[in-house]
Order: structure tokens, then C-alpha cells, then sequence
């Protein structure tokens, strides 16, 4: 199983707007995550945006791939664009990149 995380920023005047996303993710989102191999899939969020979220799956690629290929995923990251910093425009889903795993203690 591959441990992923990844930091994405979300902007500080939206903190609590995106808190309140997040106790009710969609039924339809939730499953697509888990049908795409999203598993143990947890968002830390700091107070100055700094949003760290962790996953783990059998090949964070596919997974990634799967969840762009569902309808839902494409109206979730939608609904969330305005939330992230990101100079590109990009959704969140395109930003997240994995962190180099420099340790792990079983």
C-alpha cells in the first residue's frame, strides 16, 4: 500500500466556509473516492490555510485518474476552486502533488 500526502493552501478568509464543506462531503463524492482506491483519506487543515491531506492506495496515478473520470468529481472540485491559493487556476485536485517519504516507523 502507498502512503501519500500532499499541501495544498487554502485561503485564510475561506477557513471556515471550507471547514463546514468538509462535515458533509457528499454520499456520491465519498463513494468515488473509495470505488477509486482512496483509502484512509484524512485533510489536516492549519490555522493559516495550510492544508496537508494524506491517503493511502495501490497507485496514487490510477487513483488520481479514476477520480477525473467521474461526473462527480468534476462538480465537487467545481464547488471548491474558489478556496485554494494557486496562481494557475488550477482545481485541487490538479495541485496536489505527493511529498517524498524521508521516514516511516511500522
Amino acid at each position: 500500500m502507498q502512503r501519500v500526502c500532499f499541501v495544498l493552501q487554502v485561503k485564510p478568509d475561506r477557513l471556515d466556509e471550507y471547514r463546514e464543506r468538509h462535515r458533509s462531503v457528499w454520499p456520491e463524492m465519498q463513494e468515488a473516492l473509495r470505488s477509486s482506491g482512496w483509502h484512509n483519506y484524512s485533510l489536516f487543515l492549519r490555522d493559516d490555510g495550510m492544508l496537508v491531506g494524506y491517503l493511502e492506495t495501490e497507485d496514487f496515478d490510477r487513483s488520481r485518474r479514476l477520480m477525473a473520470e467521474t461526473s462527480i468529481n468534476a462538480v465537487w472540485q467545481a464547488s471548491m476552486k474558489d478556496f485554494f491559493v494557486d496562481e494557475e487556476g488550477r482545481t485541487a485536485d490538479k495541485q496536489m502533488r505527493p511529498l517524498e517519504q524521508v521516514f516511516f516507523l511500522p
